[in-house]
This record gives C-alpha cells, sequence and structure tokens, in this order.
C-alpha cells in the first residue's frame, strides 16, 4: 500500500488542472535555478573585479569552464537520463523499476566521478594548455581548477540527484538544496578571494564548500522517510538493461553539456590567438547567455516529471496541453530577455567587469554572438518534450545537431572569412539553424509519438 503521499502525487500529477500543476511543480525550481545562476557567476564577477588582474584571472577561469561543462555534462547522464525514467515508470505505477533508475544513477555517479577526479589531475596543465590557457592565464586556470575538482563528487550528486526531488513531488527541497549552497558561496566568495587574499584559488574553494553543502541536503531528503522512492544495496547493485536504458536517454543531456565544452576548447583557442581580451569578451557573453538559460532549465526541471508522468500513464490530451505551455513559456522568455541583453550590452558586462576595454568589446560583439538565440526557444522546448517523452535517437541528435555538426566546423571556418568576428558569429548561425531544424523535426515526429501512444491504448482496452 502506497503511504498517503504517493497517492496525492500520483493524483497531482494524473488529474490536476495542467496549467496551475505547472507552476507549481516549475516556480520552485525556477527560482532554484535562479539562485543556480549565481553559482555559474558569481565567482565571475569577484574574479573580474580583482585589482589590476581581474581581466587576465576572468579569462583563466573562462578556460576552465570547458572543464566544469564535462563534469556537470557527465551529472546529466543521471539527471537527464534516469530521473525523467523514473517519473515514466511511476506513471505507469512501478515503483520498484523506479527505484533502481535512481540507485544505478547513484552508482553511474560515484564510478563518473572517480574516473573524472582521475583524469583532471593527472593532465591538468596539458588539457588548460589544449583548451586556450596562455602563459599569462595557465596560473589561474590551474589555480581555480585543482581546487574546483576538490569537490567533484559534491557536484555530480548535486547536479546528478537534484532531478529526483522535482520527480518525487519535492521541488521546493530542490529549490532549497540550491539556495543553501548558492548562499554559501555568495557569503565565502568576497571572505576567501579579497578578505584572505586567495584570489581564484578562494573562489574554487568556497565553490567546493557550496556544492559539498548542497549534496548533504539532497542525500538527506532521498534517504529520508518522506521519499517516495528507496535507496538499498538492492536499488545500487549495477543492472544492465537499467543502465543501458539511463545511457541511452542520458547522452543527450551528456552531449548538450559536453559539447559547450568542446566549443569552449574550440572558440577559447581560436580566440585565444588574437588576444586574451577576446577570451573574456566570450567569458562574459557566455554568461550572459547563462542567464538566459538557467531559468529555462529550472522550468524543463519542473515540467518534464509532469510530462513523463502522464507520457507513462498513456495520457495523450494531458500531453498535449502540456506541451502547449512549454513552448508558449520557453519561446517568448528565451526571445525577451536575449532581446535585452543585445539591446543592452554595457549594462550587463559591467556586473562582471569595470574593465573600459573589456566593455566595449562586449558591446561591440553581443548582438553578433546573441543574434540567432533569438529563436533558440523553439530547440529547448522540443528538447525538452523529447527528452519528458523518452526519444532518445531524436534528443540525441538533437543535442549533437548545434554544436557539433554546426558550431564547431563553423568556428573554424568563419574566422578565414571575418577574422575574429567569425568566431562569435559561428555561435549566432548554428543556434538560428539548429532550433529552425529542430522545429521541423518536431512538426514531423510529434503527431506520431502521439499517435503511437493512442493505439496502445487502444489495444490495452
Amino acid at each position: 500500500m502506497l503511504r498517503g503521499v504517493r497517492v496525492k502525487k500520483d493524483l497531482d500529477f494524473g488529474t490536476a488542472k495542467m496549467l496551475p500543476l505547472i507552476v507549481t511543480m516549475s516556480l520552485p525550481t525556477i527560482a532554484a535555478q535562479f539562485v543556480n545562476l549565481l553559482y555559474g557567476i558569481v565567482d565571475r564577477i569577484f574574479i573580474g573585479h580583482i585589482p589590476e588582474v581581474g581581466t587576465q584571472a576572468l579569462a583563466g577561469v573562462g578556460v576552465c569552464n570547458s572543464v566544469i561543462l564535462i563534469v556537470s555534462a557527465f551529472a546529466q547522464f543521471t539527471g537527464g537520463g534516469a530521473s525523467p525514467l523514473a517519473a515514466i515508470e511511476l506513471g505507469k505505477g512501478d515503483r520498484k523499476r523506479a527505484e533502481k533508475m535512481l540507485g544505478n544513477g547513484i552508482t553511474l555517479l560515484l564510478v563518473f566521478g572517480v574516473l573524472l577526479m582521475a583524469v583532471v589531475y593527472a593532465f591538468m596543465d596539458p588539457i588548460l594548455r589544449l583548451i586556450g590557457a596562455s602563459d599569462a592565464t595557465l596560473p589561474y586556470a590551474h589555480s581555480y581548477l585543482a581546487w574546483y575538482m576538490t569537490g567533484t563528487m559534491f557536484v555530480m550528486i548535486t547536479i546528478g540527484l537534484n532531478p529526483f526531488l522535482t520527480t518525487q513531488g519535492h521541488p521546493k527541497d530542490a529549490m532549497i538544496s540550491v539556495l543553501i549552497g548558492a548562499g554559501i558561496n555568495i557569503a565565502l566568495d568576497p571572505l576567501f578571494i579579497f578578505a584572505f587574499g586567495m584570489g581564484v584559488k578562494g573562489a574554487a574553494i568556497a565553490t567546493a564548500i557550496s556544492q559539498g553543502v548542497s549534496s548533504v541536503w539532497i542525500l538527506k531528503v532521498l534517504l529520508s522517510e518522506d521519499a517516495m522512492l528507496s535507496v538499498n544495496r538492492m536499488t545500487l547493485r549495477p543492472d544492465g538493461q537499467i543502465i543501458r536504458r539511463i545511457l541511452a536517454l542520458g547522452v543527450s543531456p551528456f552531449v548538450m553539456g559536453s559539447t559547450e565544452s568542446l566549443i569552449g576548447f574550440v572558440m577559447n583557442a581560436g580566440l585565444a590567438a588574437f588576444g586574451d581580451i577576446y577570451v573574456s569578451t566570450l567569458t562574459i557573453l557566455q554568461s550572459c547567455m547563462t542567464i538566459i538559460s538557467t531559468p529555462l532549465q529550472g522550468f524543463t526541471a519542473g515540467v518534464s516529471p509532469v510530462i513523463s508522468y502522464n507520457y507513462g500513464r498513456g495520457n495523450v490530451s494531458r500531453i498535449k496541453e502540456g506541451g502547449r505551455i512549454v513552448f508558449a513559456v520557453m519561446t517568448s522568455f528565451n526571445f525577451l530577455i536575449t532581446v535585452l541583453i543585445i539591446v543592452f550590452p554595457a549594462v550587463f558586462a559591467r556586473i562582471f567587469t569595470s574593465d573600459v576595454s573589456l566593455i566595449g568589446e562586449v558591446r561591440e560583439y553581443a548582438a553578433v554572438f546573441l543574434g540567432g538565440f533569438l529563436i533558440f526557444g523553439l530547440q529547448r522546448s522540443c528538447q525538452c518534450m523529447f527528452l519528458a517523452m523518452n526519444q532518445p535517437k531524436i534528443s540525441l541528435f538533437i543535442a549533437l545537431l548545434r554544436k557539433v555538426f554546426l558550431l564547431v566546423p563553423l568556428a573554424l571556418i568563419l574566422p578565414g572569412f571575418f577574422g575574429v568576428t567569425g568566431i562569435y558569429l559561428a555561435e549566432s548561425v548554428a543556434d538560428a539553424a539548429a532550433a529552425t531544424c529542430c522545429f521541423l523535426i518536431f512538426l514531423n515526429r510529434y503527431p506520431k509519438i502521439l499517435g503511437g501512444l493512442r493505439k496502445k491504448e487502444k489495444g490495452n482496452a
């Protein structure tokens, strides 16, 4: 017999009015991601304002971002793969299967964490050189990354397991885990960077500590008696079939995250040839892009369990209603915030730096870099729906399309025609082309997916 809270969540996900349900699920995760945004930019804000060396230090930390994205990407095998599958199994009424998704996801996180730490520490300086660190920026990059990687396991747990709180109907707990970590990070950053004179090393230590506290909170909730899904030795034991399903669906968010890192390799290396200031410019512009992306990631985290649950139940009408809300929210928000940054680039640049020359470069290249991002909400919406409906092959293609098939070649080719401008332009062209292509794929595949659900429902009737 399911406990009362579980019955309540079944009724909420399966029968509650869709818009209020999505609002209830999404507001805490959006708030959490707004706060989580601070994780990504607060270090850069303080580092960029270090007297005399701020611009070079910011470039060094910007180089590290490629490795940090790789760590986050591996966590997405669980966060973006196991979590939707668990929600689908809950929709089918198979709680034991959902628990196996969670347990095997934890096992994967531990394995990935150990391997990542071993590789990065063994080859840290060659990796940093490869992704664009110069003689001037390497000391800052090495100092930051060496200390950041001490918290690898904390990062894996925080990113990989937080979605399971929302999947179980606890978005507020997911929000609290982020609020705790971000609050600690904001408090410790100025203390370690300026008061203790630790510079970029202090920023990395502050981040590791804050992620550690967040991970403890998440584990506390997941292992509590109120948790819908139990974690024990049986669920942690590797199951080949379960792991293959997790990896198959999780490879899409993994590719999205890891190819962001690949782009960092390509673009930072290309920009470094023109000067470190262009690497710093890219760091700020990518941070602006994060300002757009992070709230939408929060919305996705809130709405995906609802879509996945109803996909598991075969409830076509509720999937369609949820899909309409997804597209309306994501496309409009993405467009409006991108317009604001393009129109007022210097305002956003001053968040990260007081260097007049750097602000001028951001002003010059903001529209070039973000122009294609105006319609990128279309791709976000399609990706959200395909992942929630367990469509790993389509999701993987969409993830590869933007970065691997389009952006990497363009970032290598366009500088030959447009110089440094071509590297920034590559992002814009790739974003616009990928968004258009993904929407056309969605228009073709979505009716067929829903049609398959209807046939399955009739067959079971």
